[in-house]
C-alpha cells in the first residue's frame, strides 16, 4: 500500500520551540528513518512539502499522519452556518480565519472566540485561554455546557480512547484544540498542492472507512499515545512517539496487516459510519471501544536514525536549546545529503559541465589529511 510513512507530532506554540512539547516529524522508508524537530509550523510545512515532492517525483506512495483531530463533533459545521460537505466546509473556514506567522505567532484564541460567538453568543463550545486579555466569549475554565448546548463534548472516536482530550480544549495539558486550529490549515494546503492534489486523499473523508485504494498520498489522523512507547535515553517523548508510530505502520505494511486498520471498528452502525465519514473523522489504529495500548515492536524503538533539531532565532522569546548534530542512517542517506549540499560547488569552482559529476564524486570520497 505505502512506501513511505511520515508521522507528525504537532504544536500550537506561539513562539519558535524545539525539544519537548514542540513539533517532531519522522519519515520512514526503505533507506531508514529521518527525525526532524523544526522550530516553527512554517518550517514544518516546508519540510513536509519537500518530503512529499521527493516521494511524488519518485512515484512512491506516502501515508502521512498528524496527531490532532481532523474535525469536530457532528453538527459543528451546521451551527456555524456553513454549506457543503461538513468536513471540507469546516476546513475552509478555519483556513480562512487562522493567521499563523513565520515566528509561530497565531490567532487561534481569537478564532475560537469568534466561533463561540457565532454558535452560542456565549462561551460555548470552545474553552481554555490565557487570563489576559479578557475575552467575552471564551473562558479559561471548562464551561460544562456540552450536555445541554447541542454539540457533544467528544467525537465518536474519542469515546473509544479513554485518555483522548476533547477537541474544544485550547490550553493546558493535552490541549488538542489549538493543534487542530493551527494544523488543519497545513493539512488542507498540503492536500490541495497543485503538484499532487489529484493523487491525494484524506482518510476517511475522501476514501470512506476502508483501504484508500489508488491514492498515492493519504493523510490520516493518529493518536500517538495509543501506542505503548519506550523512550531511548535522553529522547523526548514526542520524538519517541512519532518514531514508534511510523515504525508500527511500516511493520504492519510489511506483514500485510495495515489495510485492516483503515476499516476502523467493524461494529459501527451505518449511521455512525456516515457520521464519521462526513464530518467527525476517525483515528487510524482504533479498531474497538476501550482501545488498549498497542505494543511497539523492538525495531521501532531503534535509535539508528537522524536526530536533527532546528535552532531558535536570535530574537526568539522561548527557552534556548543548543543545536544538535544530525546522524544519517547509512550510505544512501549520506550520499543524498552530500550531493544536495555540494550541488553548485563545482560550478562555483569553475569546473566545466562535463567534469562536474566526476568532481562531485571525487569530493564525496576525499578525506582530510
Amino acid at each position: 500500500m505505502f512506501d513511505i510513512f511520515i508521522m507528525a507530532d504537532w504544536s500550537a506554540a506561539n513562539i519558535p520551540r524545539i525539544g519537548r512539547d514542540s513539533i517532531w516529524l519522522c519519515r520512514r522508508g526503505a533507506e531508514g528513518e529521518e527525525l526532524v524537530n523544526p522550530p516553527t509550523r512554517h518550517q514544518a510545512r516546508a519540510m513536509l512539502t519537500a518530503w512529499l515532492a521527493e516521494a511524488h517525483e519518485a512515484g512512491r506512495r506516502v501515508l502521512l499522519g498528524f496527531d490532532f483531530p481532523f474535525d469536530y463533533p457532528a453538527g459543528f459545521a451546521a451551527r456555524l452556518g456553513l454549506a457543503g460537505p461538513p468536513w471540507r466546509a469546516v476546513w475552509d473556514e478555519i483556513a480562512a480565519l487562522i493567521k499563523d506567522g513565520e515566528d509561530n505567532s497565531n490567532n487561534r484564541f481569537d478564532v475560537a472566540e469568534a466561533f463561540n460567538r457565532r454558535i452560542s453568543g456565549d462561551v460555548f463550545p470552545f474553552w481554555g485561554c490565557p487570563s489576559k486579555p479578557d475575552r467575552r466569549h471564551l473562558r479559561g475554565k471548562h464551561h460544562r455546557r456540552h450536555e445541554h448546548g447541542g454539540l457533544a463534548e467528544r467525537r465518536l472516536v474519542d469515546l473509544y480512547i479513554p485518555r483522548a482530550q476533547p477537541c474544544w480544549k485550547l490550553l493546558g495539558a493535552g490541549s488538542v484544540g489549538g493543534q487542530a486550529l493551527t494544523g488543519i490549515p497545513v493539512v488542507r494546503a498540503l492536500r490541495d498542492h497543485p503538484r499532487w492534489r489529484e493523487a491525494t486523499r484524506i482518510w476517511p473523508f475522501e476514501t470512506g472507512l476502508c483501504a484508500p485504494g489508488e491514492a498515492r498520498i493519504v493523510f490520516a489522523e493518529v493518536y500517538p499515545s495509543l501506542w505503548a512507547v519506550k523512550q531511548a535515553e535522553g529522547e523526548p517523548k514526542d520524538a519517541a512517539q512519532v518514531r514508534a508510530v511510523a515504525g508500527f505502520f511500516a511493520a504492519r505494511e510489511k506483514s500485510g496487516e495495515l489495510g485492516a486498520l483503515f476499516f476502523g471498528d467493524p461494529g459501527l452502525t451505518a449511521a455512525q459510519r456516515a457520521q464519521v465519514e462526513r464530518e467527525e473523522a476517525w483515528t487510524l489504529g482504533v479498531t474497538a471501544a476501550g482501545q488498549r495500548p498497542i505494543q511497539v515492536p523492538d525495531h521501532a524503538r531503534s535509535v539508528a536514525c537522524v536526530h536533527a533539531a532546528g535552532t531558535l532565532p536570535a530574537t526568539g522569546r522561548g527557552r534556548r536549546l543548543s543545536p544538535r548534530f544530525a546522524y544519517l542512517p547509512g550510505p544512501p542517506a549520506i550520499t543524498r545529503r552530500f550531493f544536495s549540499r555540494t550541488a553548485g560547488m563545482s560550478t562555483a569552482a569553475g569546473v566545466h559541465a562535463p567534469e562536474q559529476p566526476v568532481c562531485g564524486r571525487s569530493l564525496s570520497t576525499t578525506r582530510p589529511a
